[in-house]
């Protein structure tokens, strides 16, 4: 109960993803898949499911393989429980993902310190909330305190980087997906 694992995938996002990773335009998908623009559409908005010749003509005209999009698929539920004991660890033994799957917000949790000098620049906005301990974040040549309790918003592409300042500090850190394409161009 709760595992995605058990729900039927929507294969529209990982359709639509792979179509702009290639620049396609949804009429060119439909002129090299002999599929209609609107079904397209709604294949691509989850309104419509492709049977597997049609979803088969998709991936031909996406150069990739029904298999490959029906594994890039998102599960179709809107609950999804990420037990502490099973969640998914991070590249880092410090770190570990509170959310599972390919969705469009990524939450991480890191615990203790990292590579203090290392520097992030993220797409896409992002929040720091203090869990445990406490830590310095260096964002746009301010640095800034954060304790227990305290979260820090982060604007998609301000470079900032992150220490822990006290022993077992605790941090979860929520973003907006890269694959989603929320950042516009701001003028400085």
């Amino acid at each position: 109960m709760g595992d995605h694992k058990e729900q039927p995938l929507r294969v529209g996002a990982a359709v639509r993803r792979r179509r702009r990773s290639l620049d396609l335009t949804l009429a060119v998908v439909a002129q090299r898949s002999g599929l209609s623009v609107p079904f397209l559409s709604q294949i691509e908005n989850d309104r419509a499911r492709p049977s597997t010749g049609s979803l088969e003509k998709v991936a031909d005209a996406l150069r990739t393989t029904a298999v490959e999009l029906l594994a890039a698929a998102d599960p179709a539920c809107s609950v999804d429980v990420v037990r502490a004991e099973i969640a998914e660890a991070g590249p880092d033994p410090r770190s570990r993902s509170l959310v599972r799957g390919h969705h469009q917000m990524h939450a991480s949790e890191f615990t203790g310190d990292h590579e203090a000098g290392r520097e992030f620049q993220y797409r896409n906005d992002q929040l720091m909330y203090v869990a445990d301990g406490a830590v310095e974040i260096e964002a746009e040549g301010r640095a800034y305190r954060l304790g227990r309790g305290d979260t820090l918003y982060l604007t998609g592409g301000v470079r900032h980087r992150w220490r822990a300042t006290v022993p077992d500090t605790r941090i979860v850190v929520v973003a907006v997906a890269e694959h989603i394409e929320a950042v516009r161009d701001r003028k400085r």
